[in-house]
């Protein structure tokens, strides 16, 4: 072994790493020795007397005692590991031993374990040892079929093992309460889940050799939060008790439970005080403990533990005034300490619970007890007095049968803790429902205090006393010192935090002085939470939690459980104490526990028999701080046996190593050192002199007595590197911690503090304070995860700050601009004075902080210098990244990524910089600036970046004696004079230099929305300065200040169109406005909104400043309490174009405006159906007013007048229709019915004559009776109410000549012409081509009008998802978007198909202007003649209108389409075509027929467009004029068509011939006898009542033409082929078809035809055939049936 050995110190220092060095003890002459392997070591572990490690490539070896290989070597040295082969092929990631047993686990998450297994510590039944790795299945029971848990982590005690799985719960196998399982069966050999932490994010498992450690993330804010319960949930009583005794009130929450743990939903633990017969027991904090002794053996005894979220005890007397106890070694302590109360005593039964009995019997003898009478008055009768040695007796001698010699202090800290630990701790817990002060003045106004001794002797003597009750009476004291309150802060923070986990910093309180405790007294302010609750949100899981809390459980003799008493704990409890400190690591010894956290300090508990706590402070069952000298920073330990070991940084980066615990001498390394020997132990960490040549070493073990380094030899630098980085990183999270904790802290908790500083400024410091804290945190998670990382892999590829710097550059920004918000708002210098009356005249602790060294520094820069001093870290970042890069190639992507990373922070803190300039030039000018101005003008935010006190900036045209001050703020160029300023926002600022060739001023030209001004500089440069200066913080303000690298790669200027809000002070259109949206050259220009004060609203687009194009307004009302809503388009800032507009009266207009008039066509419609007078108008308007042909349906009268209005009355003539049937035309007047009229009644009594009001006859006239008779002569008075006749009465002869029958009167004459009609909606379709007037204007121009309004049309439809157009109509506007190529050019027959199917889709899409066009005419058809207009007297005026229509919009199709032939027209027919010239004749131009008309006409073209539209209203009109001739053509078409089909036939007169034979029913022929019916020319006859179901007269006549030749081919059928009709043949069997085909309006369907017919058709064959029909209908009615 000798040979192998090689000291470390001669190490060559040739690059290695993963190097392993193993020693044992303290002294001097120890050397470590290097274990050579072929492989680095990634991870050892030792157990009692042997040790496993882990290498790269994932091979296991071990070395040391191994008596479970029975046939193998059984020792080997720790020189020469030996390879476990059985592991060969696996591919181990880390590995764990206990005292007696190893484990390894797999990258897949599998676990194999090997060694001692009497205990069922390696999980395999059965086997006493395992000789070799086993693999170990760690099953989820609970999943069907049951699923294999993949493990994160091992740890190995001595008689068990803790999993963590990937779900982040821990698995337990083995025996002992240190299990944590719900079992009193051992050993368990299949691992099972701790129940207890289930729900909890469990971190990291340690194992000591009875009990074991988790370190567990704390629960969310939220869920911590949550009330109370305030009964338990297993036996249902309650956990919070109100004793009213003579003198005061008990509160008690020491609720015993039966059932012993009970299981809270997030799977915190509830243990009932004792589940086995308990020697101590409390019914409430001021009763004494009692104890009962028994001889029985001894057992596992669960503690009897009270549990509160609150750490800190306190008392709160009548004054308010809050006493707390201070410890002897606060700092030792810790500022939080859990309660646990009660000793666990020895059980009588083998069942570890107590029977009902017992616990009855128990409760009973304390409620007789009156002891807490006593305690109670002792406790009131103050602090300083010391009681008397048989008062203490009386307190315990019915419960302790030896008391302790109790010195004063003792006495006195035993009863002040009491009262604070009773009172505070457990009241504290329903704090939130009572105010305690108020309940204890409420019942008893003259106590002083609140009583409660919790019962204990304190007080303690080191070291262990043999032997039954003294033994209890150690852990009594040892569990009463654990129960003093160690928190001296400020209680005040404790309420602001509430329920929520502790938000307080570590270590802060405990250096607090004595004199912030008298402040207690002071009224409540809300603190700021200076740790961040959940970490930062964005470092999310990238880094590790800082919000830990240490779970203990298992054996608790030697105090290693850290609860404050010996007792043992059988299920996981969280040590309370530890919960704020942020602890990073956990590791156990034998019988001792360590917790490391992130500010690098050591808290240990447990056995100190050799001193392995690193202190010697007492009692060691709370952790405590080990004891270091000041700059050392601790980053790993190791625990063995009765030994620590501790991996820290000093003053250098090279790590060094502290050993604390048992000497082992040379030659006697097996055998304890007896205790009592001189330095067998010690008494604080020494340093182990050989760790400078060891390298640089990642990690350290330790176990049995052993001790193991790992360490890297700097590989081209690249291991001191990473070392420096992850220490400095440690290093700068102490300094923050201790500004935040010894600075920030205290000044936040000033009481003069919000006086000082006033509101605003206490906001931002109170901004400040969070960012502060943020930034700590960061580093905090920061320095954990670097050191983590140096553990581990030691690579720099996962540094968080290089794959995710921005959450770093992030928060150094936030910070960086609230250090500087404040400092601009002169806090620091507020700040001063509170400062100096809380650090003194001589600010060492400040001065040292903040690293400075002057002499005689005001205390309001040391604060400036103190809170900038963590941007300097940024620089530390770029150099050490830089120094990592230097390890690498220039070339390789390595180098590259730190490379960038180390330019990101450098660049930072170079911004950084300047704004901290920024900051410090803004606050000196307020100070030098007028008084009056700062307190208008000063704003955290603003920062001045320059100002023209020099003169350098004047006004142009400026008066003799006027003062202009310019200052060039961040966000806004403020213009000063005496007394006034004006601020111009830098967002709608435009400024551009003025050229100097002519002038030879040096002059810039500043516009904002309201002013334009010229600035003259002195000199070119100063011209430039100024010019570059404002352009740059434009730019700024416009893309978010505080973007990083500010005046580097800038544009030259901002861009001129911009987005910006601006609130109009001047302009009288738009005073106090508020613009939002697109600017152009100081002109809102483009989309935007503009809110004006009284409420009214714009959306939409702008030009220049005023609106412009597509827009929304809305204005209330003044009188009610709604809204005018205007939706459409405007023009230079007016409502012109088309548009909607809502009144608030209800009222709607939809049509057109002109300089926010209603001027054009428009609608109009006023009220609701139920409302007092709804009425609708459609028509034109002029200047607001009708004006103009117009429709006005008065709902209320049942009147609807068509014609002519001036100035909104009906002026002109007209026609007058009503619900009864009344007809009226001829002239109006003011109004009135005044002038010549017609005036028809429903049963055609006719005047004809003067009329002087509304249905008022005045004057000459003729009255016409429906029999003929009329009367002429003078008429007054109204119709229908008795009319005075002067005038002769006539009676035609019966013989007058026919002449004189023909008096019936011509309706239309005296109604307005139809081509008068709608002439406004014609005016603005060409309007819209760009036309002045009909037919002027060019036809280029048209088209790309056209072109226009359907893009911009088919865009603001894409813009507003509520105006989504579908596919098709997308299509169908993408295709009418290209102008036609067939306007222009000779008409061919195939250009005037391609210009029919253009006009077809140009009149289905409104956006085009025809569409439009076709739109409106059928809204103004339909509105005239649909409800009251359906009167038949006003057929013709409707036929005429669509005359006049198709007239007016062919104008508009040639006018688009210039070749096309006029009216009749002809289009030359394609010579090529032969078969074209057969057919001469016109029938075909109607739309379905396969070769169009050769003659052009409108009705061909445009009708198959129009008249479907309006066909309805149309229709019904020709009903009800051909209404009796239909009814009596019906009822004979109902009678002659009850004879069958051969009767029929014969009865009409068709020939025998064309008679069917037989007939196809169903595809089979029929015979056609006698009594057939509708068999007989069916299909004819099918075809024929089609004409019902088509609506352009070509359509109808093409149906009548497929009639007659299906006719034809029924008969041919029967015929020679060369057969031809006659008319005499064809008329009777045409005649049976119609009459078969039961068509009930056929008159007006003949009627129609006959109206609208095209011209050229009229003679042809087609017309003919319509004769042929028009005389079966004729026939039909005056068909005399025998």
């Amino acid at each position: 072994m000798e040979s192998q050995r090689k000291s470390s110190g001669e190490e060559d220092s040739s690059g290695e790493r993963g190097l392993l060095h193993t020693w044992k003890g303290y002294s001097y002459s120890v050397t470590p020795e290097r274990v050579l392997l072929s492989r680095p070591v990634l991870q050892a572990a030792l157990g009692t007397r042997h040790g496993v490690l882990l290498v790269e490539g994932g091979q296991v070896y071990s070395f040391g005692e191994f008596p479970w290989k029975q046939s193998q070597v059984s020792e080997v040295g720790p020189l020469k590991p030996v390879l476990e082969s059985a592991l060969s092929g696996q591919r181990v990631v880390a590995v764990a031993a206990g005292s007696f047993h190893s484990g390894a686990l797999t990258e897949d998450g599998g676990v194999h374990m090997w060694g001692e297994n009497s205990f069922g510590q390696c999980g395999l039944s059965s086997l006493t040892v395992v000789p070799n790795p086993t693999p170990v299945a760690v099953m989820d029971p609970d999943t069907s079929p049951p699923h294999t848990i993949r493990v994160l982590e091992l740890a190995c005690g001595e008689q068990h093992s803790l999993a963590l799985s990937a779900q982040h719960e821990v698995w337990a196998w083995g025996s002992g309460c240190q299990l944590g399982l719900v079992t009193t069966v051992f050993p368990v050999w299949k691992p099972q889940k701790v129940e207890h932490l289930v729900g909890r994010h469990v971190l990291q498992v340690a194992c000591g050799a009875f009990h074991s450690l988790a370190l567990v993330r704390c629960l969310p804010p939220q869920e911590s939060r949550r009330p109370l319960p305030d009964k338990c949930g297993q036996c249902n009583q309650l956990l919070y008790t109100m004793t009213d005794k003579e003198d005061h009130v008990i509160i008690s929450d020491s609720h015993y439970c039966p059932l012993g743990v009970e299981l809270l939903a997030e799977g915190e633990a509830r243990l009932g005080p004792g589940r086995s017969p308990p020697l101590g027991l409390q019914s409430s904090p001021s009763e004494p403990l009692s104890s009962h002794t028994s001889d029985s053996a001894p057992g596992p005894h669960p503690s009897i533990t009270e549990h509160t979220d609150y750490e800190r005890g306190r008392t709160v007397a009548q004054n308010g005034e809050v006493l707390t106890t201070t410890d002897t070694d606060i700092s030792a302590a810790g500022t939080d300490s859990d309660r646990a109360v009660g000793v666990g005593g020895a059980g009588s039964r083998n069942s570890p619970y107590p029977d009902d009995q017992a616990v009855k019997e128990y409760l009973k003898k304390l409620s007789d007890t009156s002891l807490a009478e006593e305690t109670a008055k002792m406790t009131i009768a103050g602090a300083s007095f010391q009681p008397p040695a048989d008062s203490l007796d009386l307190l315990t001698s019915d419960l302790i049968p030896r008391v302790m010699p109790v010195t004063t202090s003792s006495a006195l800290n035993s009863l002040v803790s009491s009262c604070a630990s009773a009172v505070g701790e457990r009241v504290v817990s329903t704090y939130e429902a009572l105010s305690l002060k108020k309940m204890i003045n409420y019942y008893y106004p003259g106590v002083v205090g609140v009583a409660g001794v919790p019962g204990g002797i304190p007080g303690g003597v080191p070291g262990g006393f043999p032997g039954g009750p003294a033994e209890e009476r150690v852990r009594l004291e040892e569990s009463m010192q654990g129960k003093k309150s160690c928190s001296t802060g400020d209680i005040r923070e404790e309420e602001a935090e509430g329920l929520s986990r502790r938000l307080s910093l570590p270590g802060l309180l405990s250096q607090v002085s004595p004199r912030l405790l008298r402040r207690a007294s002071r009224p409540r302010v809300r603190a700021v939470p200076l740790t961040p609750v959940g970490g930062l949100p964005e470092a999310g899981e990238l880094l590790p939690s800082l919000q830990t809390e240490v779970w203990s459980w298992g054996r608790g003799e030697e105090g290693q459980l850290g609860h404050g008493d010996n007792l043992p704990r059988l299920q996981p409890l969280c040590i309370k104490c530890l919960s704020s400190k942020e602890v990073v690591l956990v590791a156990a010894g034998a019988h001792h526990s360590l917790a490391l956290t992130a500010q690098s300090q050591v808290f240990s508990w447990g056995s100190n028999s050799s001193g392995q706590l690193g202190h010697m402070a007492s009692p060691t069952t709370i952790p405590r701080l080990a004891t270091l000298s000041e700059g050392i920073r601790v980053w790993d330990v190791g625990a063995g046996a009765q030994h620590t070991l501790l991996l820290a940084d000093g003053d250098c980066y090279q790590p060094i190593l502290y050993y604390s615990g048992q000497q082992v001498r040379e030659g006697a390394q097996d055998a304890p050192q007896d205790q009592t020997e001189g330095y067998s132990y010690t008494q604080q960490p020494v340093l182990l002199p050989f760790c400078m040549n060891l390298g640089y070493v990642s990690g350290v073990f330790a176990g049995g007595q052993s001790c193991v380094a790992l360490a890297d030899r700097s590989v081209m630098g690249f291991s001191a590197s990473l070392h420096e980085l992850a220490a400095a990183e440690r290093k700068f999270y102490c300094k923050l911690s201790s500004v935040k904790n010894h600075i920030l802290r205290p000044l936040l908790d000033l009481e003069s503090l919000s006086t000082a500083l006033g509101l605003a400024s206490t906001v931002l410091l109170r901004s400040l304070a969070r960012c502060y804290s943020h930034l700590c945190h960061l580093t905090g998670q920061h320095s954990a995860s670097l050191t983590a990382n140096l553990r581990r892999r030691r690579e720099f590829k996962s540094l968080v700050m290089l794959e995710h710097a921005s959450i770093f550059l992030d928060t150094y920004n936030e910070y960086c601009c609230s250090v500087g918000n404040f400092l601009v708002m002169g806090g620091f210098q507020a700040l001063a004075k509170p400062s100096l009356e809380f650090f003194g005249k001589c600010p060492e602790l400040l001065q040292r902080l903040a690293e400075s060294s002057e002499e005689n520094i005001p205390l309001s820069d040391l604060l400036v210098t103190l809170f900038y001093l963590p941007m300097r870290h940024l620089h530390e970042y770029g150099r050490l990244l830089l120094k990592l890069g230097t390890c690498f190639e220039v070339s390789s992507v390595d180098y590259q990524k730190l490379q960038d990373g180390c330019s990101k922070f450098e660049a930072l803190a170079l911004h950084l910089k300047r704004r901290r300039k920024e900051a410090e030039y803004t606050y000196h000018f307020w100070k030098s600036f007028p008084g009056k101005m700062t307190d208008s003008l000063r704003n955290p935010r603003r920062r001045l970046i320059c100002e023209s006190s020099n003169k350098a900036l004047t006004l142009q045209n400026s008066g003799r004696f006027s003062v202009n001050w310019f200052i060039l703020f961040n966000d806004a160029l403020v213009h000063a004079q005496f007394s006034t300023h004006h601020v111009f926002p830098l967002a709608t600022l435009w400024v551009e230099p003025i050229p100097e060739e002519n002038t030879g001023l040096h002059g810039l030209k500043v516009i904002s929305p309201e002013e334009t001004f010229t600035l003259l500089a002195c000199s070119s440069m100063e011209k430039a300065k100024w010019l570059r200066s404002i352009n740059q913080a434009v730019d700024q303000a416009m893309s978010g200040a505080g973007q990083s690298g500010s005046g580097a790669g800038q544009r030259a200027e901002p861009p001129i169109s911009r987005t910006a809000s601006y609130t109009f002070y001047k302009d009288s259109r738009l005073k106090e406005a508020i613009y939002e949206g697109r600017w152009l050259a100081g002109k809102p220009n483009g989309r935007g909104m503009v809110k004006w004060l009284d409420g009214r609203i714009y959306t939409g687009t702008f030009k220049n400043g005023l609106e412009d194009g597509f827009g929304d307004y809305v204005m209330p009302s003044k009188t009610l309490n709604l809204n005018d809503h205007y939706q459409g388009h405007w023009k230079e800032g007016k409502m012109h174009g088309i548009g909607t507009y809502k009144y608030a009266t209800g009222e709607l207009y939809e049509g057109s405006f002109q300089d926010n008039m209603r001027h054009g066509h428009g609608m109009l419609r006023s009220g609701t159906l139920n409302s007092s007078s709804p009425s609708v108008f459609i028509g034109q308007w002029v200047h607001d007013k009708k004006t103009g042909y117009g429709v006005f349906d008065d709902i209320t009268r049942g009147e609807k007048y068509m014609g002519m209005w001036q100035d909104d009355q009906r002026q002109g003539t007209g026609v007058i229709v009503t619900q009864f049937g009344l007809y009226y035309e001829g002239a109006f007047n003011n109004n009135k019915m005044q002038g010549t009229g017609v005036l028809l009644s429903e049963d055609n009594t006719t005047y004809e004559g003067e009329f002087s009001e509304d249905w008022t006859l005045n004057g000459k006239g003729v009255l016409t009776m429906p029999n003929g008779d009329y009367f002429e002569g003078s008429f007054t008075g109204e119709w229908g109410s008795g009319l005075k006749v002067t005038g002769s009465f006539f009676k035609p002869n019966l013989y007058d000549s026919d002449g004189d029958k023909g008096r019936a009167v011509k309706l239309g004459r005296l109604a307005v012409r139809p081509e008068e009609k709608w002439r406004v909606v014609f005016e603005e379709c060409w309007m819209r081509l760009g036309c002045e007037a009909p037919g002027q204007g060019e036809n280029q121009r048209a088209w790309e009008n056209i072109a226009v309004a359907l893009t911009t049309s088919r865009r603001r439809h894409r813009d507003s998802p509520e105006m989504n157009l579908s596919r098709t109509q997308n299509r169908t506007l993408e295709s009418l978007e290209f102008i036609p190529q067939q306007h222009v050019g000779p008409v061919t027959m195939e250009k005037y198909d391609s210009i029919r199917r253009y006009l077809i889709k140009a009149c289905d899409t409104p956006l085009h202007p025809l569409g439009w066009l076709m739109e409106t005419l059928v809204a103004v058809y339909r509105m005239t003649y649909v409800g009251v207009g359906a009167n038949r007297r006003l057929l013709l005026q409707a036929v005429n209108e669509i005359m006049s229509y198709l007239a007016r919009i062919f104008q508009l199709v040639r006018f688009l389409f210039p070749d096309l032939p006029e009216e009749g027209g002809a289009i030359p027919e394609p010579s090529s075509d032969p078969q074209d010239k057969k057919d001469s004749n016109c029938a075909d131009t109607q739309l379905e027929s396969p070769k169009p008309g050769r003659v052009v006409s409108s009705s061909a073209l445009l009708l198959p467009v129009l008249l479907p539209r309006l066909y309805p209203p149309l229709f019904t009109l020709y009903a009800l004029e051909k209404e009796r001739e239909d009814d009596v053509y019906w009822e004979c078409v109902l009678r002659l068509n009850k004879q069958p089909d051969v009767a029929l036939l014969a009865f009409l007169g068709v020939q025998h011939r064309f008679h069917s034979v037989s007939v196809p029913v169903l595809g089979e022929k029929t015979e056609v006898v006698s009594s057939t019916k509708d068999a007989c020319f069916a299909s004819a006859t099918e075809t024929l009542q089609q004409i019902s179901t088509t609506f352009t007269p070509s359509d109808k006549l093409q149906v009548i033409q497929l009639t007659f030749e299906e006719i034809t081919k029924e008969v041919m059928s029967s015929l020679e082929d060369n057969f031809l009709w006659s008319m005499d043949d064809l008329f009777p069997v045409f005649l049976y078809v119609v009459l078969r085909a039961r068509i009930r309006n056929l008159g007006s369907e003949v009627s129609l035809i006959e109206d609208l017919m095209d011209p050229c058709v009229q003679h042809g064959e087609h017309g003919i055939m319509f004769t042929t029909l028009k005389a079966c209908y004729y026939q039909i009615q005056h068909e005399k049936t025998t």
